[in-house]
């Protein structure tokens, strides 16, 4: 196994240029019986060469050691092979040599031309020596002119093709073993990267259910829960002076505040019925994405069912401003006609809210609300007068939290409309809103 980066230098036990102390042990041994070799093959060198045969042992020596840097240097491995195939010598250097060569990193061209060298080198040395043998009659039995190229070519190649082969088989398979081992490493970082994206998404899909859910309460609220508080106010006012009057807006308070509680209680059915089809499954499932399934259906569960608020109770959502006391002019242009039920849904709501946030800022402020039923689209706008006086206004005090604009325009904008607020020349607020028909 081949390691790379810190993994490689962890990994490194051997000393100098060997990855593990069993490959020098190996290159050692293999150096020791090459050097063996070719010492004593050295000395019939020394005596047909008329050198001195200690010199031509301590050259075996020498040249057989070199398998020590086949590691770190083949080519010179099967250099020096090359070079002493004349002498006769250096068989198991010739061998590994190839082998180690041929399963290096080398490219193909200098493997094949280093591999050729060798395969003429030991051609020509077996032929002469073959031939030699043949004329001095070295060999008792008598052969054909066919015998001594045979010879030198099976020789030849039996000493050259299968090391070589071998190791490019050996160097071919570590190569692809280090290919999947790169793949695996690079899809184990992907699998990492999308689980970390999938978190992101999931947490990025509770946060906008969150916010959902509290548009939803919001929207269900808000408006209520301000006609109460203006309600409460009145009837303060009005308890000792006109008691009839007190006792009509006493029902009217708690006619407002069965409404939401209703509203309210539907909104939590839904998420009990979404926790309650989870619950089976929670030991299996993350209670992260039972509680992002409720927050997904509490947010739709109204246009789902086509239980939430429609347009044709736009009279009923301004007559209940009207017994609040605010004058309403509701003006309707265009043929009413059926929309989708989350387009008359958020409708409803942006002209909801706008009539609430009369009620917090511009109370008993004449407000106009129009409503244009158009071709591809429907268009609303809520515009209030400057409030009266300080002293005529309501003493309600409702607080506001300043996000009903902000779910508005993301109600609207969601549904690929388009949305206005701000205020008016005159001194009061316009809101303006088109929905896309489909």
């Amino acid at each position: 196994m081949t390691t790379t980066g810190d993994d490689h230098t962890e990994a490194r036990s051997g000393p100098w240029w060997w990855e593990r102390r069993r490959g020098a042990v190996l290159d050692w041994s293999l150096a020791l019986v090459s050097a063996l070799e070719c010492g004593v093959e050295g000395y019939p060198f020394a005596q047909d060469a008329g050198i001195p045969t200690a010199a031509g042992v301590v050259f075996g020596v020498v040249a057989g050691s070199t398998l020590l840097v086949r590691r770190m240097w083949p080519v010179a491995v099967v250099l020096v092979s090359i070079a002493i195939s004349p002498a006769q010598m250096g068989l198991l250097l010739t061998v590994v040599g190839l082998y180690t060569m041929a399963a290096s990193e080398l490219p193909r061209r200098i493997i094949a031309a280093l591999a050729g060298m060798s395969l003429v080198g030991t051609l020509v040395v077996t032929f002469v020596r073959a031939r030699q043998d043949m004329t001095h009659g070295e060999i008792g039995l008598s052969f054909g002119d066919w015998f001594v190229p045979f010879i030198s070519i099976t020789a030849s190649l039996g000493v050259t093709a299968p090391p070589l082969l071998l190791g490019l088989y050996v160097g071919a398979r570590r190569r692809l073993m280090e290919s999947l081992r790169e793949r695996a490493d690079s899809l184990e970082r992907e699998l990492q990267l999308l689980a970390e994206r999938a978190e992101e998404r999931a947490e990025w899909a509770r946060n906008e259910e969150r916010t959902r859910i509290a548009r939803e309460m919001h929207d269900v609220v808000a408006h209520r829960v301000s006609l109460m508080v203006v309600h409460a106010a009145a009837l303060q006012a009005v308890a000792r002076k006109d008691p009839e009057k007190a006792v009509k807006n006493a029902a009217l308070v708690g006619d407002m505040g069965r409404q939401a509680l209703t509203e309210l209680r539907e909104m939590l059915g839904v998420l009990r019925t979404g926790d309650g089809a989870g619950r089976g499954e929670r030991a299996s499932v993350p209670l992260a994405a039972v509680g992002a399934a409720a927050a997904a259906a509490a947010s739709r569960a109204a246009v789902e069912t086509g239980e939430g608020p429609c347009l044709s109770e736009l009279d009923e959502l301004v007559g209940q401003s009207a017994a609040a006391g605010m004058v309403v002019d509701l003006s309707v242009e265009g043929e009413a006609r059926g929309y989708a039920p989350e387009v008359e849904q958020t409708a409803y709501r942006v002209v909801q809210e706008a009539l609430t946030n009369v009620h917090k800022h511009a109370a008993g402020a004449k407000t106009y609300v129009r409503l244009a039923h158009r071709v591809s689209e429907i268009a609303m706008q809520v515009e209030n007068e400057p409030p009266p006086e300080v002293g005529s206004a309501s003493s309600a005090r409702l607080p506001s939290g300043g996000n009903g604009l902000v779910g508005m325009k993301e109600r609207v904008v969601g549904l690929g409309g388009v949305f206005v607020s701000g205020p008016t020349d005159a001194g009061g607020f316009r809101v303006s809103a088109v929905i896309p028909a489909s």
